[in-house]
């Protein structure tokens, strides 16, 4: 009788971990006719075309060499890869601001009093969120999308049936390959949510990724309200972590937003492309 109840435990068993394994390794559906490259562009398009720009207030954290660090930023962002941040740790008031317009970074540390001013490398676009990538790509990102600059090529498109999204992959002229992950909500409706953007820069072994999650819907168009970014070879949970507190969409950004001006008495030093993020 023990015999018989140990195989039939164990038979239990295996039909136990046979069914995890089938819940770990399901895969959607898709729930639409196949859509083409081109398509998949041309509803990026139409999504850049309707985002143009946003000013929000987020709660952001991040990782850095195992050090959870959070505050506030408000952000002020331009399609083009005009970027301005204002963050405050709480107990600590403003901390930081970061500025980019075009080519030109310019930086407050106001914990150290350092005005710093150089290119708009991606290193110094991250010296306050850790996003190392360049000012469009990074604006992008923080508008929910990608970017699409001028020359870039669509390789095609790959169903990722683990997250139920088709990839629109491009290629882009400085050499990064893109994994754009949309869905369709209601396959009535052509309009797309984007889940997920995945790059793989020229010689790199990993992917950086960005997960778009909670979104708000207004009319076809879906908002992530939290965006998470994790750096090639590293888990989300060793990232950034951005939550949109208050968004206003396509604000009109007055004369000199994008710009910073030294403070008086705060030393000057030259940006280098290689600053240590701040948080």
């Amino acid at each position: 009788m023990s015999g018989f109840r140990a195989i039939r435990g164990s038979a239990l068993s295996a039909i136990l971990l046979l069914g995890l394994g089938c819940a770990n390794h399901a895969s959607f559906v898709r729930a639409y006719a196949t859509p083409s490259a081109e398509e998949l562009v041309q509803a990026v398009r139409a999504r850049q075309a309707a985002v143009r720009g946003i000013n929000v207030e987020t709660s952001a954290t991040s990782w850095l060499g195992g050090e959870r660090v959070r505050g506030i930023v408000q952000m002020l962002v331009e399609r083009s890869g005009r970027l301005r941040f204002e963050a405050e740790v709480p107990l600590q008031g403003a901390v930081a601001s970061l500025a980019v317009d075009g080519d030109r970074f310019s930086f407050i540390d106001h914990r150290n009093h350092v005005f710093r001013k150089g290119p708009a490398c991606p290193a110094n676009v991250a010296g306050l969120i850790r996003i190392p990538l360049a000012p469009a790509e990074v604006a992008a990102i923080l508008l929910g999308d990608l970017p699409l600059p001028a020359g870039s090529k669509m390789l095609g498109v790959e169903w990722d049936g683990k997250r139920g999204a088709d990839a629109l992959v491009l290629a882009l002229p400085q050499g990064t390959t893109l994994w754009l992950g949309l869905r369709r909500p209601n396959p009535a409706l052509p309009a797309w949510d984007v889940l997920y953007l995945e790059g793989l820069d020229a010689g790199a072994k990993d992917r950086w990724r960005v997960s778009y999650e909670d979104f708000e819907r207004t009319g076809n168009l879906a908002l992530p309200r939290l965006v998470r970014f994790a750096e090639p070879g590293k888990d989300f949970d060793d990232g950034v972590e951005i939550k949109i507190r208050e968004r206003t969409l396509n604000p009109t950004f007055p004369d000199g937003a994008f710009t910073l001006a030294r403070p008086a008495g705060y030393t000057v030093e030259a940006a280098t492309c290689g600053a240590k993020p701040v948080l």
